[in-house]
């Protein structure tokens, strides 16, 4: 299994940038691909950003051409740039991996406060 430890998020005023990372330790040859995922208040957990192992890369709608997700296979970390932030953008962020044999579960950080005031 690996765990997962993501940074703090923070609160940013709206059009400014936060960087989230998220550090994976433990069987980490088992991870396929890895992504960021928020929930807000009220709302179902979604998808923001993924990234697999070769490096492809797919975005919600809502943060294409804002967000950039990027990968260190050598330090085992995943990065989430996030720019021109808007209030909507406000959740609790988690890192997640995915692993390479399908049927385990996915594993999931521990989730990090983003707020974005107007």
């Amino acid at each position: 299994q690996v765990q997962l430890v993501e940074s703090a998020g923070g609160l940013v005023q709206a059009g400014g940038s936060l960087r989230l990372s998220c550090a994976a330790s433990g069987n980490i040859f088992s991870i396929n691909g890895m992504g960021w995922y928020r929930q807000a208040p009220g709302r179902q957990r979604e998808l923001v950003a993924a990234i697999t192992g070769t490096g492809s890369t797919n975005y919600a709608d809502s943060v294409k051409g804002r967000f950039t997700i990027s990968r260190n296979n050598a330090k085992n970390t995943v990065t989430l740039q996030m720019n021109s932030l808007k209030p909507e953008d406000t959740a609790v962020y988690y890192c997640n991996a995915q692993y390479k044999s399908s049927w385990l579960n996915p594993t999931w950080g521990q989730g990090t406060q983003v707020t974005v005031s107007s």
